[in-house]
């Protein structure tokens, strides 16, 4: 990168983990922290405060966490709020990847509500 152009990004650090996530939902945390460039304390940060904002969920899987994407949800800014998740990820990702997002987000919320009335 040159001078001129800095170390700017287009998108935050949340919008990389974000992607990192959709493209590997069963990512380690080490892992994602990596590709974004960022320490594994605050990915873990991230991925909380995105779970806390509805737009992902963790799922035990074994000892590791698996991660599922709420791609119907709007972005949070005032300027993009009209904008979901899933139209940002197609961008990014593909109409494709969005799609199996979804499909993924709808088998874990049919799964989610059998085991509360289950248990």
């Amino acid at each position: 990168m040159s001078e001129a152009m800095g170390e700017w990004t287009f998108f935050s650090n949340y919008a990389h983990v974000l992607v990192c996530l959709a493209e590997n939902p069963q990512a380690r945390l080490r892992d994602v922290a990596d590709r974004v460039g960022i320490t594994e304390r605050t990915a873990v940060r991230l991925i909380t405060q995105l779970d806390e904002a509805d737009i992902l969920k963790r799922v035990k899987d074994g000892r590791r966490n698996s991660y599922v994407i709420d791609t119907s949800r709007n972005l949070r800014h005032p300027l993009e709020s009209h904008c979901t998740v899933g139209a940002w990820l197609a961008t990014i990702l593909g109409p494709a990847k969005v799609r199996s997002l979804k499909e993924r987000f709808v088998s874990f919320n049919k799964t989610d509500v059998a085991q509360r009335k289950n248990g």
